[in-house]
């Protein structure tokens, strides 16, 4: 009766939802009648518990969708996304993105951290032309955190045109983030440890294909089945 009661309601409340919310209830709806219960024992294992080897930290835009692009199961990424794939320096802005990596590669011992930037990105677009964002005050604020990736971009690569220039300011902002991600105590401790690894991607839209920079030639290589680390060789102090 419960059932029934709940089912006349579901269908009652419908008519106020948008297309968008009813097709996604649809999608839910296969994925609990038909996915789940083919997999059902695979959940299972990870109702009560979950052990991620990458902490992927990628953009908020929808069309980046990295279990698609990656071919991921559950239970495989510790994915934190924002606008920007931005990593606030330790300490500036101490919020979410900080208590996600503390937590992934302090707690989850995450083997990899990957930031991963993506083609016709809209933060590089506004990190580029800041008057664009003027009257987003948060937005303008957060994307403070690639300014340093943009004048490196406009000062050296001066000539470039629009297109070419928002390709460049996506790359250098990967490695900002990642020269911001090494201020993180976990990370830092972990680096100094030799067991973790750091990784700077760009996910091409318009082709499907993956860039990693390659720490050691400082330039972006097409992933492959060997990627290339942007981990830097860390200082290890002599012994006295």
């Amino acid at each position: 009766m419960d059932s029934e009661k709940r089912k006349s309601h579901a269908t009652e409340s419908q008519g106020n939802a948008p297309a968008s919310i009813r097709d996604l209830a649809q999608r839910h709806q296969r994925f609990r009648e038909e996915i789940f219960p083919a997999r059902k024992s695979e959940f299972l294992k990870l109702a009560t518990k979950q052990r991620p080897q990458v902490l992927l930290i990628t953009c908020s835009d929808s069309r980046i969708a990295p279990e698609l692009i990656l071919q991921s199961e559950p239970g495989d990424l510790f994915v934190c996304r924002n606008i920007g794939n931005m990593v606030p320096p330790y300490g500036e802005m101490l919020g979410s993105i900080t208590a996600v990596i503390e937590y992934a590669v302090g707690a989850l011992q995450t083997k990899a951290v990957v930031i991963c930037g993506h083609s016709d990105c809209g933060a590089m677009k506004g990190l580029m032309h800041p008057e664009t964002v003027e009257e987003l005050p948060a937005v303008s604020t957060w994307l403070r955190n690639g300014q340093s990736a943009r004048q490196i971009a406009i000062e050296s690569h001066p000539g470039r045109n629009e297109n070419e220039l928002l390709e460049v300011l996506t790359e250098e902002n990967v490695i900002a983030q990642l020269r911001h991600l090494e201020t993180h105590p976990t990370v830092a401790s972990r680096l100094r440890r030799g067991d973790l690894e750091l990784y700077g991607w760009i996910y091409k839209i318009e082709t499907g294909e993956i860039w990693t920079y390659d720490g050691q030639q400082e330039r972006f290589v097409l992933l492959d089945s060997q990627p290339a680390s942007a981990t830097r060789p860390v200082r290890r102090r002599a012994a006295t």
